[in-house]
């Protein structure tokens, strides 16, 4: 097992230690940059008066994001399903 990685993340003017595994890394030094690029975007286009508004604004837009994600993905399941079913009858009627 891999030697756990401390790091420190800054989030809305706050820091947060981490114990981590080190493939972890690149991927929450990504995301924090992320959090902090929307933060600076809700602040500059709306009148905001509390960092845990912000902070809710961005985690509703992350979770709408990976729900969405989701919903795109069962959609291409029944699509590719639907048109595996066509493939297979006009096998199946052509080989009848």
């Amino acid at each position: 097992m891999a030697e756990k990685l401390k790091i420190k993340l800054s989030i809305a003017d706050r820091v947060y230690p981490l114990t981590i595994n080190p493939d972890q890394e690149e991927g929450l030094r990504k995301a924090a940059k992320k959090i902090e690029g929307m933060i600076k975007q809700f602040e500059q286009s709306y009148a905001v008066r509390d960092k845990q508004d912000v902070l809710a604004m961005c985690a509703l837009q992350f979770a709408a994001k990976v729900e969405q994600k989701v919903i795109d993905k069962d959609d291409d399941m029944i699509r590719v399903a639907d048109r595996l079913n066509e493939l297979n009858d006009l096998l199946h009627n052509h080989l009848s």
